[in-house]
């Protein structure tokens, strides 16, 4: 082990191999390794010095929790996770392993899929035939040219566009939440109107995007719809999440 520490990528069971080849980060990529205690196991490597977030150890990382989603179900940790010794990271093991263990059965088959909703920047023509404000300032800027007219004419599209992106993201979110097992709210991202993931059965998700494409087809001319994965359950380790509606509430 380096001086650096251990650098911890995932919980997995106990048992399960880690994927042929696959290897961690750091310059050159460093061995992985198991760190078993009991039922669970920490997948682990040397921490390279200086670690960084390079755009080459970030797919590494990714890429290894991919891979070990593929065959088992899978504890993401973010990028950057490192322990001081591999008797820090066993004591986490032992001393939280009803909790990992009541999480790994829990996301078992299951695979997370993020969609952010943006303005689209293609309806600047419906916002002016649809949104009165946006007309009225238009005229006045069209009337009476000058760099106050403008900036309020600009606040105002912006608002207009933002509002209808929410408006349309929050019709998207109802659809798909009855075919998910959890939805999770994610973090504010700027000039995004709704930043959410999906927990969804691993069969499943090719259904999930084709039916989340569907809705950003059918919503286009108020929302841009980004959608991603199936990605590492990242958003569902902890229990802090926002459960699926039971039908009909």
């Amino acid at each position: 082990m380096t001086a650096g520490g251990v650098y911890v990528y995932a919980i997995i069971p106990t048992g399960r191999p880690l994927p042929p080849k696959a290897v961690g980060v750091g310059a050159p990529p460093a061995p992985l390794r198991l760190l078993a205690e009991g039922p669970v196991a920490a997948v682990v490597s040397d921490a390279p010095p200086q670690l960084r977030a390079r755009r080459r150890d970030l797919m590494a990382h990714q890429e290894l929790l991919v891979r070990l989603a593929d065959t088992c179900p899978v504890l993401p940790m973010r990028f950057g996770v490192v322990a001081p010794d591999e008797e820090t990271v066993r004591g986490e093991l032992t001393g939280a392993r009803k909790n990992h263990l009541a999480a790994l059965r829990h996301l078992c088959d299951g695979v997370e899929i993020n969609l952010k909703a943006l303005p689209s920047q293609d309806a600047l023509a419906a916002v002016v035939a649809e949104e009165k404000q946006v007309r009225r300032l238009r005229d006045e800027v069209r009337r009476r040219p000058g760099y106050e007219a403008n900036v309020r004419l600009g606040e105002a599209v912006a608002a207009a566009l933002t509002r209808r992106a929410a408006e349309a993201g929050q019709k998207i979110l109802h659809a798909l939440t009855p075919l998910a097992r959890e939805v999770a709210p994610g973090p504010e991202v700027q000039g995004c109107a709704l930043n959410v993931s999906f927990l969804v059965d691993r069969h499943a998700g090719d259904h999930f995007r084709t039916e989340a494409q569907k809705l950003a087809d059918s919503h286009r001319g108020h929302v841009e719809l980004r959608i991603a994965g199936p990605l590492p359950c990242y958003s569902f380790v902890t229990p802090r999440r926002v459960r699926t509606p039971a039908a009909g509430a």
